[in-house]
């Protein structure tokens, strides 16, 4: 939707007075729609993917982005996360700020912030509470964001991740359901639920989760034979 501007009334118009539209833009060639924020972060996780691989920094790409490198559909609103180690952090702030972008740290000591393109940049050195490690980074797949190959986090890591965050005080369900629908056939769900099955809201999503047919129960409890990894059951299954 595009901004608010004062016009005249058409008797062809077919909103409310003075609300331009997509369809209007030819009969206000003037207006000026805000920018696409999901496209601006994806230019922003571009330049800075290309400038850490050109650096030979080891890194991956997390959060809302790799979710969107993945396949799955995402809004992105806030911005582009990458895992980098701590070891690397000297060496990753100096190539970026060689390149001419803002780099500082905020009072948090387990992140590095920087502005790319107007958008705001996150290199985290510890997701989930726990150091990134070699092991972690060895473990992302190289995947396309748009024009720029990058290593991007690997599934099973990507979601744990994301179940990690939950707590009593940031719960939403439902945009990373919107993630792990496309990602659940690539996601170890025997390891995401021997890494967070142990809490209670990650332990609620994945219940969620098997309701929604989405996964299939625990081994445990798994008296028709589900796979713990996959889609849902096949109707012959559940007969």
């Amino acid at each position: 939707m595009g901004q608010e501007i004062a016009t005249d009334p058409r008797a062809d118009h077919p909103g409310p007075p003075g609300r331009i539209t997509a369809a209007d833009w030819p009969l206000h060639p003037a207006a000026e729609f805000p920018p696409d924020r999901t496209q601006a972060i994806l230019e922003a996780a571009k330049r800075i993917g290309s400038l850490l691989k050109a650096g030979h920094h080891p890194f991956a790409l997390a959060g809302g982005v790799a979710a969107y490198a993945h396949g799955a559909v995402v809004r992105l609103q806030h911005d582009a996360d990458f895992c980098i180690r701590r070891e690397d952090a000297d060496a990753v702030t100096r190539t970026l700020r060689e390149a001419g972008l803002q780099v500082f740290l905020p009072p948090e000591d387990w992140l590095i912030k920087a502005r790319c393109l107007g958008q705001d940049v996150d290199l985290i050195l510890e997701l989930a509470k726990r150091p990134v490690t070699s092991q972690l980074l060895d473990r992302a797949e190289e995947l396309p964001v748009d024009s720029v190959h990058m290593p991007v986090l690997a599934a099973t890591d990507l979601v744990s991740s994301l179940l990690a965050a939950f707590s009593e005080h940031h719960c939403d369900f439902g945009a990373v359901l919107s993630v792990v629908r496309p990602l659940r056939e690539k996601v170890d769900w025997q390891r995401v639920r021997a890494e967070r099955g142990d809490r209670p809201m990650p332990a609620a999503f994945l219940y969620l989760l098997e309701r929604l047919q989405v996964i299939g129960p625990a081994p445990s409890d798994n008296a028709a034979g589900l796979p713990s990894r996959g889609t849902a059951p096949r109707a012959e299954e559940t007969a």
